[in-house]
């Protein structure tokens, strides 16, 4: 293929595009799938059972469907799946699932990994993320659409941050971080909503205004966190035009796994 380098290694079973370009030094291992228009870049590793979607670019030595760093894994066939047009930046590592878990570790849709970043085992990330350099997210980690991860921010496992959530440069995120709020701190707490971002994103000033109402319940009016949510749920039902995005909120505090910064 015109697009591999020649010093590239392609293993007998890899399932490549013919429009995908393999620069020099790369590796790619017996189990990969890699859909057209993307581009890998020099010394990049892929192994594992490790499906890529359309259009993506991996900048090099970046090192992706490597085994977990999980004492628990012997081995299993797990996998990771990644969307289309994501950004992978130089020294990203995104790790295979165990059987501990899903199995799978999966990155969705456009979004930017920027260098260094860590996505352990069977971690969810959605779609039109930004994870800031040398961002490092645990095991079984969730990300909700729209996230953005300050640099050298870490998440410990199994939280959850809901959509357009953000944290702040260092942030030490220890449990979960309820949609549109920004965190920010060793340990991470709330300092407010995320209203930049959804002001770049079209939310109108009426929604954003009914969320910043919805977080003051949540973090501003001195309430124990059951009567917080009840009263969520009557703004809900009073704010028409933002009643998705404050059932949003509302369903990510009743559901969380840590329970939410606070």
């Amino acid at each position: 293929m015109a697009n591999i380098h020649p010093t590239a290694i392609i293993e007998a079973g890899a399932q490549l595009d013919a429009s995908v370009e393999v620069g020099p030094y790369a590796v790619i291992g017996p189990h990969v799938s890699i859909g057209a228009g993307t581009k890998i870049g020099p010394h990049v590793v892929i192994q594992g059972r490790t499906a890529i979607g359309r259009d993506n670019t991996f900048y090099q030595f970046s090192s992706i469907g490597a085994a977990p760093q999980d004492k628990k894994y012997a081995g299993e066939e797990t996998g990771l799946e990644i969307g289309d047009r994501n950004t992978v930046r130089e020294f990203v590592t995104l790790n295979l699932g165990t059987a501990q878990d899903a199995g799978v570790t999966r990155l969705g849709s456009d979004n930017l990994i920027m260098a260094y970043v860590h996505v352990a085992h069977d971690c969810q990330l959605g779609n039109h993320l930004i994870l800031a350099n040398n961002a490092t997210l645990a095991g079984h980690v969730h990300l909700g659409d729209w996230v953005f991860l300050g640099g050298f921010t870490t998440v410990h496992q199994f939280c959850h941050i809901g959509a357009h959530a953000m944290t702040a440069f260092t942030a030490a995120v220890s449990q979960d971080v309820p949609p549109f709020v920004t965190a920010a701190g060793n340990r991470a707490v709330p300092v407010g909503i995320n209203s930049e971002g959804l002001r770049r994103r079209g939310f109108s000033v009426d929604q954003i205004q009914a969320i910043k109402r919805g977080y003051k319940l949540v973090y501003r009016a001195g309430l124990p966190l059951e009567e917080a949510k009840a009263a969520l749920l009557e703004e809900e039902q009073r704010s028409a035009d933002a009643a998705p995005h404050l059932r949003l909120l509302r369903q990510f505090i009743e559901a969380s796994p840590r329970g939410i910064i606070r």
